[in-house]
């Protein structure tokens, strides 16, 4: 059995390709890492890779991870400007035996010492979306990061039961320099073990990190619940749990998928989409309500 599952529909062309690879026998690493560059490299997804909106500051800072659920090796990006595919970046360093987590003028500097693509990656159509949001406010409003934050995660089977995590994001639109949100965080934003199976998030980082949301699906799917009811409970239970103690939960979308190639999916938004495909199901988009 294989599969590989993803958060948004702009990841379709990205699985598609990774499931053909898949038919093949390929590995879940390689997979992956072509559906995530597919994702960072089509430049009108304004939320990941080249095209991804800026910061307050007009920069594209960039997030990514990649993780291996035969062996926990974690490889993780963030604050990395001008580089075209974090995420090959972030499974480079999952290969490392320390220093797995690289920031900003260090991530570049790895980058580039170890060949990687440089690349202007603020397109005319996302400055263009950042002077507007400027033009919206005035000297006595301040700006406030735009409401979508679409991150790419993905989880993906082989069929030889390597199953493999990652993500790549832009972030918040107008957000700090040096923000970094939960996408490259393990546990947080991804997590994967092939005994089990793999998680991934998307929506407001800083809350899906005060719940480590990806690891607690696993260890919910440890204990013999189905992705779907592992996803249901995690995301619920953290939803109600942040709204009792700070009235309001920000956005939190959960996809996950075990190592039967099984998956699920739960949302605490309306309109959220997600991508799958499997050996018994072509690639095809849903929608959550």
């Amino acid at each position: 059995m294989y599969g590989i599952i993803a958060t948004w529909r702009m990841a379709l062309e990205g699985i598609s390709e990774a499931a053909d690879m898949l038919k093949k026998s390929a590995d879940a690493g390689d997979s992956i890492e072509t559906a995530i560059r597919a994702v960072e490299d089509f430049e009108f997804y304004k939320s990941v890779g080249y095209g991804g909106l800026p910061n307050e500051e007009m920069e594209v800072e960039l997030d990514a991870a990649f993780m291996d659920g035969d062996t926990l090796d974690v490889g993780c990006v963030g604050a990395i400007k001008d580089f075209a595919n974090p995420v090959s970046i972030a499974r480079m360093l999952s290969k490392e035996p320390v220093n797995n987590f690289l920031v900003g003028a260090g991530a570049e500097k790895y980058a580039h010492r170890h060949g990687f693509e440089r690349k202007n990656m603020l397109t005319e159509r996302a400055k263009t979306h950042y002077h507007n949001r400027v033009k919206e406010t005035t000297e006595n409003t301040e700006l406030k990061p735009y409401s979508g934050h679409d991150t790419v995660g993905m989880v993906c089977l082989d069929d030889k039961g390597h199953m493999t995590a990652a993500t790549s994001t832009s972030g918040l639109f107008m957000k700090h320099a040096g923000r970094v949100g939960d996408s490259p965080v393990s546990g947080s934003g991804f997590y994967v073990d092939s005994e089990v199976g793999g998680a991934s998030a998307t929506g407001l980082g800083e809350d899906v990190m005060k719940g480590c949301v990806s690891y607690e699906i696993i260890r919910l799917m440890k204990e013999g619940k189905t992705p779907q009811e592992a996803c249901d409970i995690a995301v619920n239970t953290f939803d109600k749990e942040l709204k009792k103690r700070r009235g309001k939960a920000g956005d939190m979308s959960l996809i996950a998928m075990n190592n039967k190639g099984e998956w699920g999916v739960t949302t605490n938004i309306e309109g959220f989409s997600f991508a799958v495909a499997t050996e018994n199901e072509e690639p095809t988009v849903y929608l959550v309500k």
